[in-house]
């Protein structure tokens, strides 16, 4: 009798063993996927232009998720090139602003350039805005679209936060942003 209980203890034992092992595994295995899933590429040129326009990190990472995954190849349907996605007039617009004379539209290709484009352009918007979200509305519709949006009591209240968004595809643009920006605020904050 004693036998057979020291036996089904064991078993129970080694069942517990096993499910903790399996339950670490999983475990490391979501997280492995959270990291992939959110990956800070690039992270010299981010934290340089981060550091230099005054922007949260992971704010521009999410943009960059958002905008490319990661892809600094990455064309759009209508020709926004690189890993934050400039188009040709916004390029203009920056460099004009940026008293640089010495790139070109081709180097939206190239992950520092674009990082620091990109970034010039977000760090501008949150100064005008001044949140995240009507950056990021900016960044994807234009200023001129959202200071429209901030005027018209229809899509804002107060006259300085969005309460609406009504381009369906901005507004999805944005909720994509802050999701990934809220991830890697989860995962990688301290």
């Amino acid at each position: 009798m004693k036998k057979r209980h020291r036996s089904k203890a064991f078993v129970v034992f080694a069942l517990l063993i096993v499910v903790a092992v399996v339950g670490a595994g999983a475990l490391k295995l979501h997280e492995e996927w959270r990291l992939r899933s959110y990956p800070m590429y690039y992270k010299e040129f981010v934290a340089k232009y981060s550091r230099q326009y005054s922007l949260d990190e992971y704010f521009v990472y999410a943009v960059i998720r958002t905008e490319s995954g990661f892809d600094p190849t990455a064309v759009s349907s209508v020709g926004a090139r690189g890993l934050m996605q400039i188009m040709s007039d916004t390029f203009d617009w920056v460099k004009f602003r940026l008293d640089d004379d010495e790139t070109d539209f081709g180097l939206m290709f190239d992950p520092e350039t674009n990082i620091k484009y990109g970034c010039y352009l977000l760090s501008y918007n949150l100064d005008k805005f001044g949140s995240e979200e009507a950056a990021a509305a900016a960044y994807h519709a234009g200023v001129g679209s959202v200071s429209a949006w901030l005027e018209d009591e229809r899509y804002s209240k107060d006259g300085s936060s969005l309460d609406k968004i009504p381009m369906p595809d901005t507004a999805h643009y944005v909720d994509k942003v802050a999701k990934a920006y809220n991830k890697y605020l989860e995962i990688y904050k301290d």
